[in-house]
Formats: C-alpha cells, structure tokens, sequence
C-alpha cells in the first residue's frame, strides 16, 4: 500500500523500500571483488533512497520506486567510485585488455575471439581467463574513463544541456541507444549473458545454470563484454 498522493511520510517509506536497497546492493555486489562489504553498499543505496524521498515530486507509485531505484544505484556507484575499491594494477590490467581489443578488432575487421586476445596478450588460454577473473571488479563503467587527456567529457559531448542533472544525461536518449546498438554488436554467448543478467536479472550462477558453464566461467564471459562495451562508448 502506497501512501496518500502529497503526503510523505519518510519512516514508512524507509521501511517499505529498505528491502530495494538491499536487492540492488546484493545485485550489484556479484559483480564486485570480496574485498568489497555488501553493508557499505547498501548503506550508501540508503543515501540514495533518503535522496529520493527528498527529491520526488511525483505521485508516490510505482514511479517512485523507479525513481528511487536509480537514486539508490547512483549513490552506491558514487561511494564505489570516490572509495576507489578496485587497486591501480587491476585497472591497469583491464586497460591492456582493452587496448589489445581495439588493435586486433582494427586488424581484423571484427571483434576478436578470447584465443586471439590471449594470444595477442603473450597468455594462454587458461592465463587469459585467470585475468578476466581476477578484473572482474571491473564490472562498473565509469565515465571518467570516457575522457582521454585534453579531450571534452564524453556527456557533456551527448547533453550540452548545462542545468541537467547527471542522472537525467545518462537517461539520454542517444547514449541509451549507443549502449543498445554495442550489445547487439556483441559475439552472440556475451550478448546472451549480458540479457540474462541485465534484461531478465538473473545472477551469474543462475546463468551458468542456464548455459551449463560454472559460475566463474560467466564471470569471465561477462568482464570480456563489459570491456568491448566500453570500447564502443568510448568512441562516442
């Protein structure tokens, strides 16, 4: 049960939609390296939530928990961002993974397979899964990393609408159909992997289930797309 349209009542909302925090949290958290605590998470998705409560003019619906989903994902993806969890020699790591992807895809006139980039990369096969595995706290994209030296930020590149918020330049409509257009560009597994978990939210164990492959194994399949996908963003 909804409250009243106009009337707010913060504890109640608090109550109600605490459970939202903690499934985004918990969502997000699959994605993210043990060293980060799911707790701090869902304390910063509780700021979002607060934010939200705030913030909403509309009627408190279904819209609302819309609108605080995002807040509660935006505040968890602030605090991961400033905490800067993942170490420099990790990103360093998915860096040249995405640097060899760009050379071979520019050689080859296509994306490359997981044996050409291990073989590109001086690995074997099995060495190129350990790293995959090993960066898949790389899971979030940041949109620093859009923005080369002496280069425009790349939203404000999309929206040169000064007065928008950040949320409401990620909820462009051309960014939006960028990120759709490089999903479909991708090699069919990772396209598969990258509807289950994101279209139909299906953890990455469920996924494994689905595909008869271990969880590890969609872990690595889901890094590999994340890093073409930012391939493809970063060329905005």
């Amino acid at each position: 049960m909804y409250p009243t349209p106009g009337i707010i009542n913060k504890e109640q909302f608090i109550v109600e939609f605490t459970p939202l925090v903690k499934r985004i949290a918990h969502h997000m958290m699959v994605k993210l390296p043990p060293s980060v605590e799911v707790d701090d998470l869902i304390q910063a998705g509780m700021i979002g939530l607060l934010d939200a409560i705030n913030r909403y003019e509309g009627s408190y619906g279904r819209q609302f928990e819309s609108y605080a989903a995002q807040r509660i994902r935006g505040s968890i993806l602030d605090e991961l961002r400033e905490s800067d969890w993942l170490p420099r020699s990790l990103r360093k790591k998915m860096r040249q993974i995405e640097v060899t992807m760009r050379a071979l895809e520019q050689r080859l006139g296509c994306p490359p397979s997981e044996q050409e980039l291990a073989t590109e990369l001086n690995m074997t096969l099995d060495e190129y899964h350990e790293v995959l595995q090993e960066v898949r706290g790389v899971q979030l994209i940041y949109y620093e990393d859009f923005q080369e030296e002496d280069e425009d930020h790349f939203l404000d590149r999309l929206c040169s609408d000064s007065e928008n918020e950040p949320l409401e330049i990620l909820l462009d409509k051309k960014l939006r159909q960028s990120l759709v257009a490089a999903i479909e560009n991708l090699p069919p597994k990772e396209k598969i992997v990258m509807g289950m978990h994101y279209e139909q939210e299906m953890n990455l164990r469920e996924i494994g289930e689905v595909l008869g492959v271990s969880e590890s194994r969609i872990c690595q399949i889901h890094t590999q797309a994340i890093a073409r996908l930012r391939l493809r963003l970063r060329s905005l």
